[in-house]
């Protein structure tokens, strides 16, 4: 089996706890087993002003589901919260990303670093047709970096060769600004859990 990456977020919620509450939802119905589960974070909207702040989280999942399978189990889980795909970047009620699957580059090496290098006025206009792997946005955010450290810090993307730890430093004070892992009630402490 394959050990899997993958990312949460909501921020369509009524609130930020109905938000997190969401998201530890949306965790109990992932295939396979989630073997390690980021807290949840708090972090501004992407792009800024696209909405209120996203609760946000990452985990590693062990499941023996082809890539191409599980993202379309990731779409499921998103249709059932009442996710529907409208605007590029908009607010979202769930929004569950597959990061990567082990070391795969799909669908090819090319391809990725072609999506990876693209300007960020085309990144707001255009989306891949079909799955890219790892997913060519990661090594740029820190609500994705942030949780993820958490949970795999020495994962290594396969074309830049950087862990998620290194990526993570890495990123510009700006970028981290407004990113805060929750405490308390909201705040799922980091760990081995089904959730």
């Amino acid at each position: 089996m394959t050990l899997h990456l993958v990312a949460l977020g909501a921020n369509s919620g009524v609130s930020f706890a109905a938000n997190a509450r969401r998201l530890t939802r949306a965790c109990a119905e992932l295939p396979g087993r989630v073997v390690r589960r980021s807290r949840i974070w708090r972090t501004p909207a992407w792009p800024p002003g696209a909405g209120p702040d996203f609760a946000n989280a990452a985990v590693v999942l062990w499941c023996p589901m082809a890539p191409s399978a599980l993202l379309e189990a990731l779409h499921g889980i998103e249709a059932r919260a009442g996710r529907v795909r409208r605007a590029r970047w908009g607010a979202r009620v769930l929004d569950l990303d597959l990061l990567a699957s082990g070391a795969l580059v799909r669908p090819d090496v090319a391809l990725v670093r072609n999506w990876m290098d693209l300007a960020p006025a085309a990144q707001a206009r255009i989306a891949p047709e079909g799955l890219v792997l790892p997913h060519p946005r990661m090594q740029d955010r820190a609500f994705v970096l942030l949780p993820l450290v958490e949970v795999a810090p020495d994962w290594r993307h396969p074309l830049t060769g950087r862990t998620v730890r290194a990526m993570a430093r890495a990123l510009p004070v700006a970028a981290r600004r407004g990113c805060v892992p929750v405490r308390g009630k909201h705040g799922v402490v980091n760990g081995k859990t089904r959730a």
